[in-house]
């Protein structure tokens, strides 16, 4: 019996029912949320695994919701959009949303997007729970990250990041100089091979380099290896 706790946000009652129905049957915990305000306030009360979220909401919409919640939480984040257009997905992404579902969909197409992210979830927290061993605060000349306060400062000012963006901060800061693929990046920061548009990576680098550098056009910490992925560049503090 499954005992994961799931949250549905979306506006439209017989779309809501619909997919409670169908993650009840499969053994989820699930809530339902019909606005953003709403939806806010359940999710800081339940510590759900999972929110499924509409992007369109009355009041508070669904972008908005996700950028709150992932200052505040590491929680995976599935959005629904009647809208295909790219740009709309990078946009979620930006703030946070782990994936993307465009309507109309298949309600059992959201119940495999929802078991392969939770899924992926469980294995990612068992390795790091055997395996991880406890991260050290890392000190570069410009740039001090301290994992265990969630804190970053860059040139003596402090950084606020969103809980995936520190995360991937931290992936490439941990070995500087190492080239990181894209897959491999998306593995350790997100736990999930994710089933949507391929740049959520790509969006989450950008954001960073638009808060940690001088010229995000011409970066120096955050680097493209052409045709391979990203590597930190920077001197460790002495």
């Amino acid at each position: 019996m499954r005992n994961e706790t799931i949250l549905v946000v979306e506006d439209d009652q017989p779309i809501l029912d619909l997919i409670t129905k169908y993650l009840g049957a499969e053994g989820y915990t699930v809530h339902g949320a019909l606005d953003g305000a709403t939806a806010l306030k359940h999710a800081r009360a339940l510590k759900p695994d999972l929110i499924v979220l509409d992007v369109m909401l009355p009041g508070i919409d669904g972008l908005e919701v996700c950028r709150r919640l992932q200052q505040e939480s590491d929680v995976y984040i599935l959005m629904l959009t009647a809208r295909a257009e790219e740009v709309d997905k990078v946009v979620g992404l930006s703030v946070g949303a782990d994936d993307y579902l465009t309507k109309p969909f298949s309600p059992r197409e959201l119940v495999a997007r929802v078991k392969a992210i939770l899924r992926r979830s469980r294995k990612r927290g068992a390795r790091e729970e055997l395996f991880t061993p406890e991260r050290q605060a890392l000190a570069f000349d410009d740039l001090n990250i301290n994992p265990e306060t969630r804190e970053v400062s860059c040139r003596a000012k402090p950084v606020e990041l969103t809980q995936r963006e520190f995360e991937l901060l931290y992936a490439l800061a941990e070995q500087p100089g190492r080239v990181f693929s894209r897959d491999q990046l998306l593995e350790r920061v997100w736990g999930h091979d994710f089933a949507g548009i391929d740049r959520v990576v790509d969006v989450h680098i950008g954001i960073l380099r638009k808060k940690l550098e001088d010229d995000p056009a011409n970066p120096a910490l955050i680097q493209t290896v052409r045709g391979v992925g990203y590597k930190f560049v920077a001197h460790r503090a002495r």
